[in-house]
């Protein structure tokens, strides 16, 4: 049998005419099956999840940044179809994986599902396929992890099926940045995967933005969340010192983001959430450590900005022991917001949760209200509060608190009503203006 052409792969993705295959269909797999089905390719989705699966074929968007119509019209047009028969596979010019790579219980990567996917792969894998890994991760995983499952075949990569790995960049609830937006970084398992890569992800993103090697693209991801990482953590440090000076660290910020040049504005707030920015630094300075390598730096921001909640609960403790003369341990709370971040329906991660965790803890007795969160999800980290239920914004209810703790602020929250109703305010994301009943935490 000859090797397969891989100018014919490129010539049917340049066409449009490739079918895909998308793993993992939430906050980055969806978003991408559906950009390229609006450029025209056929895809199957593929994910464990067969409740999802089922709704996603109705034409229902699990995600509410996510709108049905968009949905419905690739669904109508025959473009996309989901699935969990990962024999389907077979069926696939390009296979992009797009799951999950969390933490284990030591803060350890867990590739567990990169692994699984790369087998469910390998089982249906047939010369001339692309198979290309989107999840963050750290340098070496798709050469020294994704390879070897793909090559136990007997297929060789380069030779009979090509690799490649580009990073996600996606940012869920942010209407500026849709999937074409963003520039895409591409790397391949030598140069014939590399224009593979490109040709696919340059018929349905503005700009393609190739690398030298798959370990290049692969640390990219890390650098971006890394560099966030650590200046929200300095941006959290410094909130604490400028409150022991009387100083407001948002009227600073503010004023410091005019200066054209040389400063670029982040913002403190309650801890940080979601499954990239308090996840990936770890990715890095484990394998940092295969190589006795120090990452102080990276460690330090990671310990500052996990050390955000406990600052929140103490702000709180301060605030009811000054306005209202009682403390944590009876208290009726409210925390406002449980997703991680503004808009969206996400807990993964959310500083909202052990916030919550924290104050029952101190014997506080705590409900929260999400407009986008009806029913705590059950969590690894958090699993006494799976199945907790967000409270109506009622006046007569909020009066009822003796404080509510601004965690999210969703742009769907009756923020007048809390403004209008509270007795007291702790606000960790600077939502509310001051008041007398509203102190910024």
């Amino acid at each position: 049998m000859s090797d397969p052409d891989p100018d014919a792969l490129f010539d049917r993705l340049a066409a449009r005419r490739a079918k895909l295959a998308v793993i993992g269909l939430g906050y980055v797999g969806l978003p991408l099956a559906l950009a390229a089905c609006t450029a025209g390719f056929q895809v199957i989705g593929f994910d464990i999840n067969g409740a999802m699966v089922d709704a996603l074929n109705r034409g229902i968007s699990p995600m509410r940044h996510i709108d049905g119509s968009r949905l419905a019209t690739v669904l109508r047009d025959r473009l996309f179809s989901a699935t969990g028969d990962f024999g389907r596979l077979a069926e696939a010019d390009a296979i992009l994986i797009c799951v999950p790579t969390p933490l284990g219980p030591h803060r350890e990567p867990d590739l567990s599902f990169v692994e699984n996917s790369a087998r469910s792969v390998a089982a249906t894998l047939r010369p001339g396929q692309l198979v290309i890994l989107e999840s963050t991760t750290y340098p070496g995983t798709t050469r020294d992890v994704v390879k070897p499952i793909l090559e136990a075949t007997g297929l060789r990569s380069g030779v009979d099926f090509f690799l490649g790995y580009s990073p996600e960049r996606e940012d869920p609830g942010n209407t500026d940045f849709e999937t074409a937006a963003i520039a895409k970084v591409v790397a391949g398992d030598g140069e014939a995967a590399l224009r593979l890569v490109e040709a696919l992800y340059g018929q349905f993103v503005d700009r393609t933005v190739p690398v030298a090697s798959l370990e290049t693209a692969e640390a990219v991801k890390l650098t971006e969340n890394i560099f966030r990482a650590v200046n929200i953590a300095l941006v959290n440090e410094l909130k604490i010192v400028f409150h022991g000076l009387g100083i407001d660290v948002f009227d600073v910020i503010d004023a410091a983001k005019t200066k054209p040049f040389g400063y670029m504005a982040f913002y403190p707030g309650p801890g940080l959430g979601g499954h990239c920015i308090p996840i990936d630094p770890f990715y890095l300075t484990w394998k940092a450590r295969e190589l006795a390598i120090s990452t102080r730096f990276i460690e330090l921001a990671g310990e500052i900005n996990t050390a955000m909640p406990l600052y929140v609960i103490e702000r709180t403790a301060q605030e009811l022991d000054r306005q209202c003369g009682r403390g944590l341990n009876g208290a009726r709370l409210l925390v406002i917001g449980m997703a991680y971040k503004r808009n969206v329906e996400d807990t993964r991660e959310s500083p909202a949760l052990a916030i919550m965790d924290l104050l029952e803890a101190r014997g506080a007795l705590v409900g929260y209200h999400d407009p986008h969160v009806p029913v705590i999800p059950v969590t690894r980290a958090h699993p006494n509060l799976a199945g907790r239920r967000s409270v109506d914004l009622e006046p007569d209810k909020v009066a009822a608190y003796d404080a509510l703790i601004v965690v999210t602020d969703h742009d769907a929250v009756r923020w007048d009503t809390i403004a209008a109703n509270a007795r007291l305010v702790v606000d960790s994301r600077h939502r509310l203006p001051k008041a007398a009943t509203v102190t910024h935490a």
